[in-house]
């Protein structure tokens, strides 16, 4: 039933068309015209507005030919750099997809879109039951999953679902991090570095105090915290008087991450009174702002999401285990908002590399998944 040359020059096609964070329009046009060709009702968010892109998260509505619980299949339509200008190989003896080696592939998330694509082509051509099904394509997943934290929730009907954003063909993720970002910026007094420093405060060396007394990278098997990025200084002969850093904490544990995200902040508080001459002196001092990025997500083992695409994969002589990772993915997003997701893989590799690459066999295969949850949960 599944088209494999259908699946290759979609997979061309979607790929080849430029899709960067905030710039998915023109992929969204040809997939709004695939799915209202198709018979869905096809409408679009305001999320673009909200996040300066430009356009919003799309949605596909199925109506169902049995009465049973909505169902809603997802992927991004975004790509991270260097994503323009993408140039699809493929190889007929391999039936591996590649780019030309200047750029992405983009089958993160271009794979999910053909294969739901391809699982609605097969449903439809073949006259199978199915219940409602609502197609969420979201935007800007690659830049903070901020398509799906804008996603209007009142435009589907389902309440459980699959993300297909995930490499593990064998594994259902159920389990995900909640995740804090912070900006930090410590302020200092600038000064003449030759002529008078003692005149100045130096708020690198003040950040720095701060940094080295910090337990960064993996903290316990739930839990890490990062610096990643620094700012500061204006020239080497001028005491720096500011310096701005961006980090962020995740764990599974709400409460471990809220003691690391309190910990990371009083060693900032403790640096700058350690170097202040006396406690009313305004300087230096520090500012912080904290987001919470996303909420964590725990599926149960028994939630009819886990247990349908393992009786699936049962069914298709496969096996599929519950996975916990420590990224973050709209299935965070979703989960937050009431929409219970597991997370299902489409085999592709060396994502966000020049060197990604997918196999035609594996996007075969989780279509054929994909399919038989549908079956099963139709049954």
């Amino acid at each position: 039933m599944i088209n494999s040359q259908r699946i290759i020059d979609r997979f061309k096609m979607l790929a080849e068309i430029d899709s960067v964070s905030r710039e998915e329009a023109d992929v969204a046009a040809v997939l709004k015209d695939i799915l209202t060709k198709m018979g869905a009702t096809v409408s679009m968010d305001n999320a673009g507005e909200a996040i300066g892109g430009n356009c919003g998260n799309l949605v596909a509505k199925f109506k169902g030919t049995v009465d049973k619980a909505p169902m809603m299949l997802s992927g991004h339509m975004d790509t991270v750099e260097p994503g323009k200008g993408v140039k699809v190989q493929f190889d007929e003896n391999e039936k591996i997809f590649r780019s030309d080696g200047t750029t992405i592939l983009g089958s993160d998330d271009k794979s999910a879109l053909v294969i739901i694509l391809e699982v609605m082509d097969v449903i439809l051509e073949n006259n199978l039951p199915h219940p409602p099904i609502d197609i969420v394509f979201t935007v800007c997943e690659e830049i903070g999953l901020m398509g799906a934290k804008q996603f209007d929730l009142s435009m589907i009907d389902a309440k459980i679902g699959y993300i297909l954003d995930s490499t593990d063909l064998e594994g259902i993720v159920t389990r995900a991090p909640s995740a804090n970002r912070f900006t930090i910026k410590v302020h200092g007094k600038d000064a003449h570095a030759g002529a008078a420093p003692e005149n100045g405060i130096n708020a690198i060396v003040v950040a720095a105090k701060a940094i080295s007394c910090l337990q960064l990278g993996r903290i316990d098997p739930e839990t890490t915290c990062n610096i990643g990025k620094i700012e500061g200084g204006k020239a080497t002969n001028i005491i720096p008087d500011l310096v701005t850093l961006y980090g962020e904490a995740r764990s599974h544990d709400e409460n471990k991450l809220k003691a690391v995200t309190e910990g990371i902040f009083a060693a900032f508080h403790n640096a700058v009174a350690a170097f202040k001459a006396h406690e009313s002196d305004p300087l230096p001092k520090v500012e912080i702002d904290l987001k919470e990025d996303f909420p964590a997500t725990h599926v149960p083992d028994d939630h009819i999401v886990v247990t349908l695409a393992q009786e699936a994969a049962k069914n298709l002589g496969k096996k599929m285990e519950c996975k916990t990772i420590g990224g973050g993915a709209d299935a965070n997003i979703f989960f937050g908002k009431g929409v219970v997701t597991g997370v299902l893989g489409t085999g592709m590799t060396d994502v966000h590399t020049v060197r990604e690459s997918i196999k035609l066999e594996d996007m075969e295969n989780t279509t054929r998944l994909v399919l038989e949850i549908l079956k099963i949960h139709s049954l």
